[in-house]
């Protein structure tokens, strides 16, 4: 809970306003207050069902009301999901992400969840869901099998949320929220940079998210990645200082919070990416793709760790020995199968 006032819009603005280098130098100065700064935590995020989306997110290649491209899949199976865990955790990731286009779960898609969820779990790893909206009774059935995270990002400042989404309400997302906290699973929540928005709507978004009864333990921060045939696909690039600005005044306002770069690394230079660290970013996804859109590969992301001097963050599971792990993990897992999309190669 917040012991210190909220946050508000000017307090945010005066974060934005202050001068470059001295934001940086704030900013790495809370950094190292709450985190190892050469510690990095790793996730990979698959998609386990894409495409055909009922939303009308402007930014995203899944919805149905958009013309993409995009090839739609139906929810993939346990076993698939499960192999693709596998070959996460052998590249370095501590956290899997499984992600799926939908409004929200149905009834009969629950069980196959909760057995994707407890099988990650058994590999020793973190695990991670985005579904959409969430009823509480399914809440808790996620958090009774294990999910440790449920990302559901609020995008941007609800002054500007209705330029982007209508088919769910700023509120919709503020109540999954709560659902997912107060079920006991932790939050990653975050926003988009580059959706068009001003000044005020990123420090509008950053209020909010810092304003919760409790902040997010993951917020990731995005650069809006133009798809051809999304409504947003013709919208300006996003200025390289500006984007590091916001990483710096996350970091300040969410002093306790992995910030994490999230879709858009890919056009990110190294240098971009330095800055961010340095800024107060501690986690990155890892993999060819964040759903339907290019990620840096895991060897170029190991290559920029080691010039900068960063590692990644260990993870600590409650799972027993590895050996424990890894004979559950092959009672699950079924042969390899080459339909699915493997997030980690």
């Amino acid at each position: 809970m917040h012991t210190s006032p909220p946050w508000t819009l000017a307090s945010a603005r005066t974060l934005f306003d202050k001068p470059f280098m001295d934001l940086m130098f704030d900013a790495q100065q809370v950094h190292r207050q709450h985190f190892d700064p050469s510690q990095v935590q790793v996730s990979t995020l698959l998609s386990i069902k894409t495409g055909a989306c009922p939303e009308d997110c402007k930014y995203c290649p899944q919805s149905a009301r958009y013309h993409t491209g995009l090839e739609t899949e139906r929810l993939m199976q346990v076993e698939q999901v499960l192999s693709s865990a596998q070959q996460a955790k052998a590249a370095g990731s501590t956290r899997f992400c499984m992600g799926a286009a939908w409004k929200n779960p149905h009834e009969r898609d629950m069980p196959y969840l909760e057995r994707m969820v407890q099988g990650v779990k058994a590999l020793g790893m973190e695990t991670c869901m985005t579904l959409g909206m969430l009823s509480t009774v399914q809440a808790e059935r996620l958090a009774r099998a294990g999910l440790d995270f449920y990302n559901h990002n609020l995008d941007t400042s609800p002054e500007f949320y209705g330029s982007i989404v209508t088919t769910r309400s700023y509120q919709d997302r503020l109540d999954t929220l709560s659902k997912v906290r107060e079920a006991g699973i932790k939050v990653c929540s975050g926003g988009i940079v580059g959706l068009g928005e001003s000044l005020n709507d990123r420090a509008g978004l950053l209020v909010q998210l810092a304003n919760l009864p409790e902040p997010p333990e993951s917020v990731p921060i995005n650069m809006l990645v133009k798809v051809k045939g999304t409504p947003l696909a013709d919208n300006e690039d996003v200025d390289p200082f500006d984007f590091i600005r916001t990483i710096a005044v996350a970091r300040i306002m969410m002093p306790r919070s992995y910030v994490r770069l999230s879709a858009g690394r890919e056009q990110m230079n190294e240098q971009t990416q330095a800055m961010c660290f340095m800024a107060g970013a501690n986690s990155i996804f890892y993999g060819c793709k964040l759903l339907t859109t290019p990620n840096p590969q895991e060897d170029s992301d190991m290559q920029l760790f080691r010039k900068l001097g960063l590692n990644t963050e260990p993870v600590a599971t409650e799972q027993g020995d590895e050996g424990q792990q890894w004979e559950l993990a092959g009672q699950l897992i079924n042969a390899d199968t080459p339909q699915y999309y493997n997030a980690a190669r």
